[in-house]
């Protein structure tokens, strides 16, 4: 018998008996929203790392992980090309090789703010840890392209991986595309490692794509097969991941009735102190992670203590690079009482967060960067 989630999910009351950290070699302090398919977000103290470790690398999944043999497996590129090729991984690995270090997000990340706004059935209610940084080792995605020869005609370069979900109607593989451009930039990665160890069978063995800057929808794992083409693909996650008008009946919504969800959008999230935190008035010390997405870094942070009266610039780390979060501290010094600490991110085009996430509630709860507010409690 299992136990209901928000958002419509179950949860095994039996879960130390299946070992579910042992299946996904994850730490046990993960938050588990769903155990099949694998949903799991990263513990606060992994977020306050540059590279989030292995074991606690959030997993996002629409289908029970496939687990594929590397010797056979082959990958197929086809579509508007040249040179059709089929690919087994020692014809990628004589290719020349690259590491970027890189941030994935999950669109749905932050999406428990949205829902305390209004409810949104049948969605992983996400807090903040939808999003983990590792160092990525693999080829070009533009080398390999380049070796199939892509036509001048092809607009988009779709992804499918075998890993079937029952979400669509009728079920079908995972998959979604990017825009040639982007595809063919030298930070987009055909995967094989990550963290300087073998690509995990949980994070899409034996190769996966990684599309830095981008939603983690894009980045399929598994990946089987890639095909260049006119149009970005049919495929049912393409157009799942898009952000719908706040009236529209995500049952019913065509397809092209949302905003297709590529790059990222700028946000922060609050690490210390802890949601609902019990504190000494004084000094004390808040932190936390600000992404920008896509291609661009975060500029500045500000933190406030007084429902945004005053706001103080908070230190902000460098990035590795454009494609990476940053973490960001500063010492507010708070009275005693109850208290909302805000946090807002601005980026290099000099965008902000919106105050409110009533103003971006969306009914698929997607692409929440509403400024991060947190309650706290401080006492003599």
């Amino acid at each position: 018998m299992t136990a209901p989630l928000a958002g419509g999910f179950a949860y095994s009351p039996n879960m130390a008996d299946i070992d579910l950290m042992g299946i996904w070699n994850k730490c046990d302090e993960m938050l588990i929203h769903q155990d099949e398919p694998y949903n799991a977000e990263t513990p606060a103290s992994a977020l306050a790392a540059e590279i989030t470790p292995l074991d606690a690398f959030y997993g996002r999944n629409h289908a029970p992980i496939p687990h594929l043999d590397s010797a056979d497996w082959r990958l197929r590129v086809e579509g508007l090309v040249d040179r059709p090729l089929e690919l087994s991984m020692d014809d990628l690995r004589r290719l020349p090789g690259r590491t970027v270090v890189a941030t994935l997000q999950c669109a749905g990340n932050r999406r428990a703010d949205l829902i305390e706004v209004r409810d949104i059935p049948g969605q992983v209610p996400w807090g903040p840890g939808a999003i983990s940084t590792a160092r990525w080792s693999g080829v070009s995605l533009a080398d390999v392209l380049a070796k199939a020869g892509v036509r001048p005609e092809a607009a988009h370069i779709a992804f499918t991986g075998p890993d079937v979900s029952e979400l669509a109607d009728p079920p079908q593989p995972f998959g979604g595309s990017i825009p040639v451009a982007k595809a063919t930039s030298s930070e987009v990665l055909l995967a094989w490692a990550m963290n300087d160890q073998a690509l995990p069978t949980a994070h899409g063995a034996p190769l996966r794509v990684v599309v830095p800057g981008w939603i983690g929808a894009r980045s399929v794992k598994w990946l089987q097969r890639i095909s260049a083409q006119a149009e970005p693909t049919d495929n049912y996650f393409q157009t799942e991941y898009s952000i719908l008008p706040p009236e529209a009946d995500p049952e019913t919504a065509e397809p092209g009735a949302g905003i297709t969800l590529g790059p990222v959008a700028i946000h922060c999230a609050i690490l210390r102190p802890g949601k609902d935190a019990h504190l000494t008035s004084g000094p004390t010390e808040v932190s936390g992670f600000a992404f920008a997405g896509d291609d661009r870094t975060v500029a500045r942070v500000d933190v406030s203590a007084d429902h945004g009266g005053t706001w103080i610039h908070a230190d902000l780390d460098p990035p590795e690079n454009p494609w990476t979060w940053q973490h960001w501290r500063t010492t507010l010094s708070l009275p005693i009482g109850e208290a909302e600490l805000i946090a807002r991110a601005w980026d290099s085009t000099a965008a902000v967060q919106t105050e409110s996430p009533a103003t971006v509630w969306n009914p698929r709860g997607y692409a929440n960067n509403a400024a991060a507010h947190l309650h706290i409690t401080c006492h003599p």
